[in-house]
């Protein structure tokens, strides 16, 4: 890359030379802004253009609907119209059949019902209201889901919706960033490939914290290129807040893009190499302040008096964070979890590993359509802008996307820990906005013989790609590969031959090739929002778009969960809990092994038989036997799925629940969030997520038994659960409980009665 000598005083002014306007100038409209691969842009004044006016003097202010609807001036009359349109159309497919998730992740779902009824619950982030263990995560995805339900009740709606509002709001804000320097189009782009991908689709109609996450991390790389745009300070510390309240939502991963921003700002901002390492240094500091406050009041919390932290092992949120939540995910050494996989292109529990691990069977559905052209468009943006000055905004900004995607891209396809297909949601606004930049900028360079060849070359790769994975489930539109296939080829053949042709067929063949990119992961998308998305992990598309993913996949995992052997096809799908598929273990869950499980859907019948059933207290409507599916009686829930409460089951846990502050105990995150969620009362979750965090520890749980605070201890569940590995806390809680208390079944649940000693006790 070619690089223009750093000429810049740092008093405000930038710069000289093409490409580096002064700070606080739009760069779309200086006179130096004319980037060198492209032709001369027309010389305008740079706004302000007008003094201030008298009263009354000079053009009416448009009213606010007007100004709204028409945009910027400086916009053509269809880009505003067209933005809301894209805006509308994203909310209408994502709030589709909502519902049908029912209360999705439970895991999440119990928390925020428990942050809807207790503020302190609220702020930490807790399973119950009653505070004895939080999540394993940061609470802040969880904050807007909880205000909602205070609000308007706790439902599937309340719980999902500031989810789809999170993907519209990503959508706006990746157009609002192309729009400034690549125009609308690319915006229009960008915004539709992000909402038409299907891990997006999956993950914004979902409570878990990824949509959050991306939401942060597109707002971040929005400001990074602001402050690449004008220098200004006030973009840098903004792009700081974001990444912190992105660590409120995730931890660490909120970090992953930071060294590629970082090293771009401080070598291409328009302001001396001085204060662009002070910037730097305030941006670092707002996003400690941002995301450090609630750690700091977590740690300094006297333990006593505040829950139990998920996920670690020493009631640490720093050792979460840097643990389980942290390294632990890149090496695979996570305590108190699972398990990782193995890396060096090795096969694990979490899947293969490896340069192509975002194209393999249990990835690529996912998020991959357009991966190859996003990769083949970045290197030729890179080129066209290789003898662009230092501070040339065009090749900053594939910079900022393309950093991002290639170091987010890099990190998931090697790390051995736990790595779930959701996950990849974070690249599709890297994605969709490198589809955008590069296709509006070489259709601008289209007469160059090179630029109309890379075109049709993404334009293939795109259409050869959609067609291997639609070949992947070939049962699913069987006809639509082909049409992709040719489609994408037909167009392909149009761009190499683009400037002899009259501008229609230019338009056509462009649009043919884009179509044709577009249709399967389109396809994937309806697929996705016509289905129902429950439990812990979940993928997008149709059945068979993922080889790995267990419960709430579309597959089992690779070899099988220890001794669990779990399928599931979307949350929907049968759940065979037969033991093997894994190292073994009992049924129950052994040494090492999940709780084996038979349960027939979530809220359906066998399959997808019902009506959008789900964990709705009492089942959705169409709910399968029992309220709720899982024959009637209640079942008990396992590591990744939650357990159906059926109406005996309910009413038992409500009675007197009022006298106790929790009204019953269950091993495992899972199975007390469907209890809770069903009753609306508190339920401990001995063990956390897991059912292997050391709280409460067998003392504790004695005290709280002989204090009258918990009513009923519900068997199964959890990792260690249901007579686990002798050594894990919840293990020797449910051997205490077992031998000393009344057993109590009801229809397929066992629950044991601790206001009721045996007589042997």
């Amino acid at each position: 890359m070619t690089t223009q000598p750093d000429t810049s005083t740092g008093n405000g002014t930038g710069p000289s030379g093409a490409g580096e306007p002064s700070p606080g100038t739009d760069a779309r409209f200086a006179t130096s802004s004319a980037p060198s691969w492209g032709p001369p842009a027309p010389t305008l004044p740079a706004e302000p253009v007008r003094p201030a006016a008298a009263p009354g003097a000079g053009e009416p202010a448009r009213p606010f609907l007007h100004r709204a609807w028409r945009g910027r001036p400086e916009d053509p009359r269809w880009a505003r119209p067209a933005f809301l349109a894209l805006l509308l159309a994203t909310a209408v497919l994502y709030l589709y059949g909502l519902s049908a998730s029912g209360y999705a992740n439970s895991f999440y779902s119990a928390a925020v019902q428990a942050g809807s009824q207790s503020w302190k619950a609220f702020f930490f982030g807790s399973l119950d209201s009653a505070n004895a263990i939080t999540v394993d995560k940061p609470p802040a995805s969880l904050w807007p889901m909880a205000l909602s339900v205070r609000i308007f009740g706790l439902s599937s709606w309340a719980i999902l919706v500031p989810e789809v509002l999170m993907g519209v709001a990503t959508v706006g804000v990746l157009y609002a960033a192309l729009r400034r320097r690549f125009g609308p189009a690319a915006g229009l782009i960008a915004g539709a490939v992000l909402a038409l991908t299907p891990v997006a689709a999956l993950m914004f109609r979902f409570n878990n914290p990824d949509a959050m996450l991306a939401l942060l991390m597109t707002v971040t790389v929005y400001c990074v290129i602001r402050g690449l745009e004008d220098g200004r300070t006030k973009w840098l510390v903004w792009a700081g807040v974001a990444v912190g309240f992105a660590f409120l939502a995730k931890t660490l991963q909120a970090f992953l893009i930071l060294p590629p921003l970082a090293v771009l700002y401080a070598v291409c901002a328009p302001v001396s190499l001085r204060k662009r390492f002070a910037q730097i240094g305030l941006s670092a500091g707002a996003m400690v302040v941002a995301g450090g406050w609630w750690v700091a009041i977590v740690e300094l919390w006297p333990a006593s008096s505040r829950p139990y932290i998920g996920g670690s092992q020493n009631n640490s949120f720093l050792e979460l964070t840097f643990g389980y939540n942290g390294l632990g995910r890149i090496n695979g050494d996570e305590t108190g979890s699972v398990g990782g996989g193995g890396g060096g292109g090795g096969t694990g529990q979490w899947g293969e590993t490896g340069w192509n691990r975002m194209f393999n069977s249990e990835i690529g559905g996912q998020i991959s359509w357009l991966l190859p052209a996003a990769l083949i468009l970045l290197v030729a943006g890179l080129v066209l802008t290789r003898k662009a000055s230092r501070t040339d905004l065009t090749r900053g900004s594939f910079l900022a996307w393309g950093g991002a995607l290639l170091m987010t891209a890099l990190v998931f396809s090697y790390m051995a820990g736990i790595f779930h297909q959701y996950y990849t949601v974070a690249l599709a606004p890297y994605i969709a906005a490198v589809v955008g930049m590069g296709a509006t900028v070489l259709w601008e360079e289209r007469g160059r013989v090179w630029v109309s060849l890379t075109l049709a070359g993404a334009a293939t790769a795109s259409a050869a790609w959609g067609y291997v994975l639609l070949d992947r489930t070939s049962d699913y539109l069987p006809w639509l590969k082909w049409l992709v296939l040719v489609g994408g080829l037909t167009g392909a053949l149009g761009l190499i031959f683009v400037t002899r042709l009259g501008r229609r067929l230019a338009l056509a063949a462009a649009a043919l090739s884009f179509a044709a990119a577009s249709a399967g992961p389109t396809a994937y998308t309806l697929s996705t929002v016509n289905t129902g998305h429950s439990g812990s992990i979940v993928t997008a598309g149709p059945s068979g778009a993922s080889t790995m993913g267990g419960p709430g996949g579309g597959g089992g995992m690779r070899g099988g969960f220890p001794g669990g052997g779990q399928n599931q096809q979307n949350g929907n799908g049968a759940q065979n809990g037969q033991q093997g598929g894994g190292t073994g273990g009992p049924p129950t869950g052994g040494t090492g092994g999940f709780p084996g499980q038979n349960q027939q859907g979530n809220g359906n019948t066998q399959g997808n038989g019902g009506t959008r059933g789900g964990n709705q207290p009492g089942g959705m409507p169409g709910g399968g036997p029992g309220e709720g599916g899982m024959g009637g009686g209640g079942g008990a829930g396992g590591l990744l799925n939650g357990a159906n409460v059926g109406s005996a089951a309910k009413a038992l846990l409500s009675k007197n629940a009022g006298d106790y502050t929790w009204a019953a105990a269950a091993i495992g995150s899972q199975n007390s969030a469907s209890y809770q969620l069903a009753t609306g009362k508190p339920v401990m979750a001995i063990g956390g997520f897991n059912g292997t965090d050391p709280s409460p520890t067998l003392a504790q749980f004695k005290k709280y038994v002989t204090e009258g605070k918990i009513h009923y201890f519900i068997s199964g569940g959890g990792m260690g659960g249901g007579g686990g590995a002798s050594s894990s806390t919840s293990s020797r809680i449910s051997s205490w409980v077992t031998a000393n208390f009344k057993k109590v079944t009801v229809g397929s649940a066992t629950f044991y009665d601790l206001t009721q000693p045996t007589s042997s006790s």
